[in-house]
């Protein structure tokens, strides 16, 4: 992982890689409604799913839609995918008070065990949305093209300081005139060592960037 400049104020925690044996790797994935976030979960588990022991747990307001949806299309099986319905603003369950994410996560590693990787994803939120470091060891901040070229400059913590930004659905940026090229030097600018990928799971439905990106984050944390 690149160095991360010092925390302030508008920053959120910086997020600690180690853990115990008996501790499974978190990764948190936030990022505004309708990004892509569930069907880059339902990605990344279609691609690990058969070198790790793999779970998720999604956050929705009032309904258990995107964990529905990942069983509907059988990424994992039914009892490896719970749902938290936070009943309020969906970053309150994932940095205000994270106990029914945490209950979940317990309910989860009791149920499986010796589980490798944990995705916690997060509900449709705006580009404040960031994770306590009490719920996962690093995460994954994802935008798409459709909202232009403009969305990695407008900042925000989960652009700035998520370990990964994602810009998701670049298949698009020619039917909505967003130039890809301004999105990387924005985000660049934004997010100084921090790395971003541009992926389209159209094009390339393995997500190979951020598959890369998560099989390293795991060796480093092995490492520790």
């Amino acid at each position: 992982m690149p160095e991360e400049t010092a925390p302030d104020e508008t920053a959120p925690e910086n997020h600690s890689h180690s853990h115990g044996p008996q501790r499974s790797f978190r990764l948190g994935i936030a990022g505004p409604v309708g990004s892509g976030k569930t069907a880059l979960v339902a990605a990344l588990c279609r691609v690990l799913r058969d070198e790790l022991s793999l779970a998720v747990l999604t956050n929705d307001i009032y309904t258990t839609e995107d964990a529905d949806f990942l069983r509907r299309h059988a990424v994992l099986a039914d009892d490896r995918i719970a749902a938290v319905q936070t009943g309020g603003c969906p970053h309150t369950a994932i940095r205000d008070d994270i106990t029914a994410n945490l209950d979940a996560i317990e309910d989860l590693t009791a149920a499986h065990d010796g589980l490798d990787l944990i995705l916690v994803e997060s509900g449709g939120d705006n580009l404040t949305a960031t994770f306590s470091s009490g719920l996962v060891d690093v995460q994954i901040f994802v935008v798409d093209v459709a909202g232009g070229d403009k969305v990695p400059r407008k900042g925000g913590p989960g652009v700035t300081y998520s370990d990964l930004l994602v810009v998701n659905k670049t298949d698009l940026a020619p039917l909505v005139g967003a130039d890809l090229d301004v999105m990387r030097r924005d985000a660049a600018a934004a997010r100084g060592d921090r790395p971003t990928v541009l992926i389209s799971l159209t094009d390339d439905p393995s997500a190979g960037p951020v598959r890369s990106w998560v099989r390293e984050q795991l060796r480093v944390a092995q490492a520790v």
